[in-house]
C-alpha cells in the first residue's frame, strides 16, 4: 500500500532502526553519572548532539533535545517571550503556522499577551514586508514556519530573519517540514524541529537557541539540556533521530530530484484527469516531495476513506475530515478551496510506478464521491425572478452549498445573481473559491435571519 503522508510522519529510516537497536545497549544509563556505563551513555548523547548540530549549522551547546517537537516549539515561545517581557508582551506570526505555534501564542494571549497576525497571499507565502508591517516597539517574539505542513510553500525565512534582526527583535523558526532536507537559511535566533517528520522515531524534537538570544526556561529548573527539557532522555531514540537526520541530508540532493519530478506530475496530471481542481501552493518555492489539490462537490473525508479502500495512504486539510466543520487554518488564509482537499507527501523511495497507480485510480475515486453527493437537496424556500435566485441550503454542510450553487447558477440570465442562504460556515470560503476557479464575481456576504447570504453574480 503506497503511503503518500510524510509530512505527517515519515516511515523509520534504515539507519534509524539501527542507531535505535544498537543503542538500546549502550545507552540506557544515566548520562550525568561519573561510572562506565554513564560515561558511556553520555558519550552516545554527545555525538548525536553534534551530528544533529552539524546538520542544522548551529553549536552543539546550542542545540537540546526535546521530547517532541511540539515541546520545542513550546518551550521555545514560552522561554524567550519570558526573558524579553521587560521589551513587551507582543508576537508576530503568520496566519498559516503550525497549531503548536498558534496555541502557544493563544496561551499566552490568555495570560495578557498580544499578537499580530501576517496575512500570506493566494500560494500561502508571506512577505518580509509584512512582518515589517506587524513589528512594534513591545515586540518580544515573531515566528515563522521555513514551509508549511499543509501546502509545502517555502517562506522567505533569510529575508524575515533580516527585518527581525534589524529591529532587534529574535525569530523563532519552526522548520518541522524542512529541515530534513537542507539548512535553514537566515539569521534566525531560535529552531524548533521533530524527529519524526524526517524519518527519525517519534518522541525527539530539538530546540536551538542561538548564543547572546536571551532565554529564560518556563516551568520547574531541571539540571538537563540546559534546563531547557526536564526528564531523562531517551538517549537510544535520541541517536536515531541524530544518525537518520545525517543520512536523509546525504540523500536529500539526489532524493528531491527525484521526488519533485514525481511530485510535478501530480500537479500537472491531476487536473487534466479530474475536472474542477484547484492545486494549492506555490508551484516553484515549495518542498520537494508534497502536493495539495482540492475536488469541487466532493467530501474530503469521504474522498480520504475512498483512497484508503483503494490503498492509498493520504492526508487531508479539508474542513470536512474528521468530523469537524471548521476549514484548515492554512486553505482559509490562503483563500483557497478547502472542500475535496487532499495532500500527498512522498516519502522517501516512493517509486514511479506508486504515483501511475495513483493517478490512475483518482479519477474513478473521485467521481464516485461526487456522484454519491449529487442528489438535489430538498430547499424549504426557492424563488426566482427574472435576473435572481435565492436557494435555501439551511442546515446542509460542505460541499452541499457550492454543488446546489453550480446547479442553478445557469438558471439566471448573465448579469444576474444567485443568493445562497446557508449556516455553514465553509460556505464563506468556498463558494469566494468556487467563483474564482469559475471565473463568476462574489459579491459579498450579508446577515440572514439564519445564517448568512452569500450573493454571487453570473459573469459568463
Amino acid at each position: 500500500m503506497p503511503y503518500f503522508d510524510a509530512a505527517s510522519s515519515a516511515p523509520l529510516h534504515p539507519v534509524a532502526r539501527q542507531a535505535l537497536l544498537a543503542s538500546l545497549d549502550e545507552g540506557w544509563a544515566d548520562p550525568a553519572r561519573l561510572y562506565r556505563e554513564g560515561r558511556r551513555a553520555g558519550l552516545l548523547l554527545d555525538a548525536a548532539r553534534e551530528a544533529a548540530a552539524e546538520a542544522v549549522g548551529c553549536r552543539p551547546d546550542e542545540l537540546a533535545f526535546t521530547s517532541s517537537g511540539t515541546a520545542a516549539v513550546h518551550s521555545g515561545i514560552s522561554g524567550a517571550l519570558a526573558a524579553r517581557r521587560r521589551v513587551g508582551g507582543h508576537v508576530v506570526a503568520s496566519t498559516v503556522e503550525h497549531s503548536s505555534v498558534l496555541h502557544s501564542v493563544a496561551a499566552h494571549e490568555a495570560r495578557g499577551g498580544s499578537r499580530s497576525e501576517v496575512a500570506v497571499g493566494r500560494t500561502g507565502a508571506v512577505t518580509a514586508e509584512g512582518y515589517t508591517d506587524a513589528l512594534r516597539e513591545d515586540t518580544a517574539l515573531a515566528c515563522l514556519q521555513s514551509a508549511n505542513h499543509e501546502v509545502g510553500t517555502e517562506q522567505p525565512v533569510a529575508e524575515v530573519a533580516e527585518v527581525c534582526r534589524a529591529a532587534g527583535v529574535p525569530l523563532l523558526v519552526d522548520a518541522a517540514q524542512s529541515l530534513g532536507w537542507a539548512q535553514v537559511p537566515g539569521a534566525w535566533s531560535l529552531l524548533a524541529a521533530s524527529a519524526h517528520k524526517w524519518g527519525g522515531p517519534a518522541g525527539v524534537g530539538l530546540l536551538v537557541v542561538r548564543k547572546g538570544v536571551r532565554f529564560a526556561p518556563q516551568g520547574p529548573a531541571d539540571e538537563r539540556e540546559s534546563g531547557r527539557a526536564a526528564g531523562f532522555e531517551n538517549i537510544p531514540a535520541i541517536v536515531a533521530a541524530a544518525a537518520s537526520l545525517r543520512a536523509v541530508r546525504a540523500e536529500a540532493a539526489a532524493e528531491a530530484v527525484r521526488l519533485r519530478a514525481l511530485v510535478d506530475r501530480v500537479r500537472a496530471r491531476v487536473p487534466e484527469l479530474v475536472p474542477d481542481v484547484e492545486v494549492v501552493g506555490d508551484p516553484v518555492r515549495r518542498l520537494p516531495h508534497l502536493v495539495t489539490f482540492s475536488c469541487l462537490y466532493a467530501d474530503g473525508e469521504t474522498l480520504l476513506h475512498a483512497l484508503d479502500r483503494a490503498g492509498f495512504s493520504a492526508s487531508s486539510g479539508s474542513s470536512c475530515t474528521s468530523g469537524t466543520l471548521t476549514p484548515s487554518h492554512v486553505l482559509r488564509a490562503m483563500g483557497v478551496l478547502s472542500e475535496g482537499n487532499v495532500r500527498v507527501s512522498l516519502p522517501t523511495g516512493t517509486s514511479d510506478a506508486d504515483v501511475d497507480r495513483f493517478l490512475d485510480a483518482l479519477p474513478g475515486l473521485v467521481a464516485g464521491v461526487r456522484e454519491s453527493l449529487g442528489a438535489p437537496v430538498p430547499r424549504t424556500q426557492t424563488s426566482a425572478t427574472a435576473d435572481s435566485l435565492v436557494i435555501d441550503v439551511l442546515g446542509e454542510r460542505c460541499p452541499v452549498p457550492v454543488i446546489e450553487l453550480a446547479k442553478v447558477i445557469g438558471d439566471v440570465p448573465v448579469g444576474g445573481t444567485v443568493t445562497v442562504l446557508s449556516d455553514d460556515e465553509v460556505a464563506g470560503l468556498d463558494i469566494p473559491a468556487w467563483c474564482w476557479m469559475r471565473e463568476q464575481e462574489y459579491v459579498g456576504e450579508r446577515p440572514a435571519d439564519r445564517g448568512v447570504a452569500h450573493v454571487v453574480r453570473r459573469l459568463s
